[in-house]
């Protein structure tokens, strides 16, 4: 008599893909069987209520909301330039990199800190001396020209 050529780990394998194959099985006829086939419409529909909520009761219509079409905006409104009366601020020099040319003031209306690069100087200025300054936007945001000190 010959020997299986099947060795006993290809056996174990046949066995766990075959029993994945009937669990798979097994679990296709449970999903069929709890199946709702043939519901009605009111049964399948869903609702969201005034909060945002999903519910399965409609909403009740005397706390219906009538809004005018011409009430509704998309996007933003325009906002004018606002024009500043006195362009001329004054701050504190918060940090100042000589090496590198760049630094920070504070306003000292608004505490707002802003961007200060060396090409913006009128007269050298290092961290803690009182400024006067304009505000001009740069490429990432408001950046101090005209800078002096007071």
């Amino acid at each position: 008599m010959a020997k299986s050529q099947a060795t006993f780990g290809k056996k174990e394998n046949e066995k766990k893909k075959q029993q994945k194959r009937n669990e798979k099985q097994e679990r296709k006829e449970e999903r069929q069987a709890n199946a709702k086939k043939g519901l009605a419409l009111e049964d399948m529909m869903a609702y969201v209520d005034e909060n945002g909520n999903i519910s399965s009761t409609p909403p009740d219509p005397k706390k219906k909301k009538i809004i005018n079409t011409e009430d509704i905006q998309i996007g933003i409104s325009r906002q004018e330039d606002i024009v500043d009366e006195n362009p001329v601020k004054k701050g504190t020099v918060t940090f100042f990199n000589d090496s590198k040319g760049y630094g920070f003031i504070k306003n000292t209306d608004t505490q707002e800190s802003i961007f200060v690069h060396a090409n913006g100087l009128v007269t050298q200025i290092r961290e803690g001396d009182k400024v006067s300054f304009e505000v001009e936007m740069g490429q990432k945001g408001p950046t101090a020209v005209k800078v002096s000190k007071v």
